[in-house]
């Protein structure tokens, strides 16, 4: 199985983690899944951008991304080449590196 390396993040998890993923999986599901709650505003529907995550190793491996997916990045706070809406981009059979940004353009938390 793919792991994901989940770089530390002060409030989501400090001491960083090490999850495996299923193949085919979102990066969100296997977050959630481990208990790393990565916001989601837009119940997976690629309609927000709160589950935006850097892929910091691995990139290419992942699902390609959809226009709408493109699209909706161009608003998310910290874009960087290698960023992806963490609830479309699938797990291949590779290991990938990510970081949770520590802001997103929410304003308040539902928790």
């Amino acid at each position: 199985m793919p792991k994901i390396v989940f770089l530390p993040h002060p409030e989501l998890c400090p001491e960083g983690a090490i999850v495996e993923a299923k193949q085919g999986e979102t990066i969100l599901d296997a977050a959630l899944r481990n208990d790393i709650e990565i916001e989601h505003a837009c119940e997976k529907s690629c309609a927000c951008t709160t589950c935006h995550c850097i892929v910091r190793e691995g990139f290419e491996s992942l699902s390609e991304s959809s226009e709408l997916e493109d699209d909706m990045l161009d608003k998310a706070w910290g874009l960087e080449v290698d960023s992806r809406l963490s609830c479309q981009a699938k797990i291949s059979d590779e290991d990938i590196v990510v970081e949770i940004p520590r802001y997103t353009i929410n304003h308040a938390k539902e928790k």
